[in-house]
């Protein structure tokens, strides 16, 4: 499938024609931190700003608070990357990062996202 095809943007993300555009489900947890001195991870749900484009795709800005961990937590702000198709015309996108210092240390992370509209009518 050519990312940069107009018909597959149009079948895929069409989010350059509507007033509200979808968001996606993003949930996770981080990877272990302190190994050495406090093992510990922490987990985060929450749901992506709306869909900003980007050339023939688009992405997501995300920001969520992990859970709370003897006395600390992380926050993290980014974007995702662009769409990406995974059939039946929805797509999940990919973020990778880390969360800012909380009690000295971050954490490392990497997640899809949940699929667009996953109730909806098959596009």
């Amino acid at each position: 499938m050519n990312n940069n095809n107009k018909d597959w943007f149009k079948e895929c993300c069409d989010c350059h024609d509507k007033r509200q555009a979808h968001v996606h489900e993003v949930q996770g947890s981080v990877e272990i931190a302190e190994r050495e001195e406090d093992p510990h991870n922490h987990r985060f749900a929450t749901v992506s700003g709306e869909a900003i484009p980007a050339g023939m795709s688009h992405f997501h800005e995300v920001k969520f608070r992990t859970d709370f961990y003897e006395n600390h937590f992380h926050e993290f702000r980014g974007r995702t990357s662009l769409a990406i198709p995974v059939g039946g015309g929805r797509h999940v996108h990919f973020l990778e990062s880390v969360t800012e210092v909380s009690d000295g240390h971050v954490h490392e992370f990497r997640v899809a996202t949940l699929i667009n509209d996953p109730i909806g009518e098959e596009a």
